[in-house]
């Protein structure tokens, strides 16, 4: 992909309808905000559309759920989970009453075995009559049971290819659900989440950190060239973090601008190496429309680092990472700060946005 091909606006659709209401709204594009605002604009349900309009301009993520659920009920994914899991439910019971049934047939074979062999210790003497007959019974016992453990081993495969396409749709839906609908990076809910692994293991958190990273200016850019293009812009932003990303490096869309980067095992030089890798790459792409020659650029990102050995907790790191993004923005921009070169101070804002489940 060449990042400098940046196409024209093209005609609004409901999709970029959808994303710019959210951002009106001050709301996250989850797949559940999506859901509902696109219900909205797809029209054939103005109840939907009062009591979204009855919220007013700014209606918080907590007064938007609570909205939805009464006006809609629950979301599309929270079914697909119960779906999901009341489908597994069923064929695990499934599998349980058929390995009861194997018990048993086992039990079953296992007295033949036992009724036969005590008859033939209670025989003085055994007739080629009695032999044979003894023979065809213990025959078609076997017979029965290997038949019984054909048709359990086959229904077993069958039972453990549909829990794993239900497994595979969960793992799906979760991924949807911790995704940015923009920009394919992991989204703040599942930012929510990595932050809360960080402090798991002390030992590990030595050598974690946190990177924040945020677009200057790109109030002016989405004032001068309208939303469309700031999204693009977004875009190519995000695809030159998911080229950092790694098994000890994560990189979440935040917010509007906002980026995160959770860092594991390395050290506070490598962290500021890496932030200084994406700073710079940023920093020299392109940002032009490659037909109309439009440059929309320059385009660049401050960014704020902390060590989590420098902090207590996840909320903590948050604000010191957040306090040198603070200094990097007004340092000038387009720089990155570590938190270790500032002096203490007051730490005002919150990680934390989403609740964890």
């Amino acid at each position: 992909m060449q990042l400098s091909e940046m196409p024209e606006p093209l005609a609004a659709d409901i999709g970029a309808n959808v994303l710019a209401r959210l951002r009106q709204m001050h709301l996250e594009a989850i797949p559940r905000n999506y859901e509902v605002i696109y219900e909205a604009l797809s029209g054939g349900n103005p109840a939907l559309v009062d009591a979204i309009a009855a919220l007013g301009p700014t209606p918080g993520q907590d007064g938007f759920d609570r909205m939805a659920e009464r006006t809609l009920g629950r979301g599309r994914g929270d079914r697909m989970i119960e779906t999901a899991h009341a489908s597994m439910s069923v064929k695990l019971d499934e599998i349980l009453l058929m390995l009861k049934s194997e018990r048993s047939s086992r039990e079953k074979y296992g007295e033949i075995l036992d009724v036969t062999s005590q008859g033939l210790r209670a025989r003085s003497t055994v007739s080629q009559d009695f032999l044979q007959k003894v023979a065809t019974v213990m025959s078609s016992a076997t017979d029965t049971a290997l038949d019984s453990t054909r048709r359990v081993a086959s229904t077993m495969q069958d039972k453990s290819a549909e829990l794993e396409a239900v497994k595979a749709e969960l793992e799906e839906y979760k991924k949807l659900s911790e995704t940015d609908a923009l920009t394919s990076l992991p989204n703040r809910r599942a930012f929510d989440r990595a932050m809360e692994g960080v402090y798991a293991d002390r030992r590990e958190a030595m050598f974690g950190a946190l990177i924040l990273a945020d677009v200057d200016r790109f109030k002016a850019v989405n004032d001068k060239h309208g939303h469309p293009i700031g999204d693009r812009i977004l875009q190519i932003v995000a695809s030159v973090f998911k080229a950092s990303m790694s098994t000890n490096v994560t990189a979440a869309r935040t917010g509007g601008e906002e980026f995160g980067v959770i860092v594991t095992g390395m050290s506070e030089k490598a962290v500021t190496d890496l932030a200084e890798e994406v700073r710079s790459a940023v920093e020299q792409t392109p940002f032009v429309n490659a037909k109309t020659g439009t440059d929309y650029g320059p385009i660049t990102l401050s960014f704020g680092v902390c060590m989590a050995s420098e902090a207590r907790g996840p909320d903590e790191l948050y604000r010191k990472a957040d306090r040198a993004l603070y200094a990097s923005k007004n340092g000038g921009r387009n720089r990155v700060t570590a938190h270790s070169d500032l002096k203490d101070g007051k730490f005002t804002k919150s990680w934390k946005l989403y609740s964890s489940n």
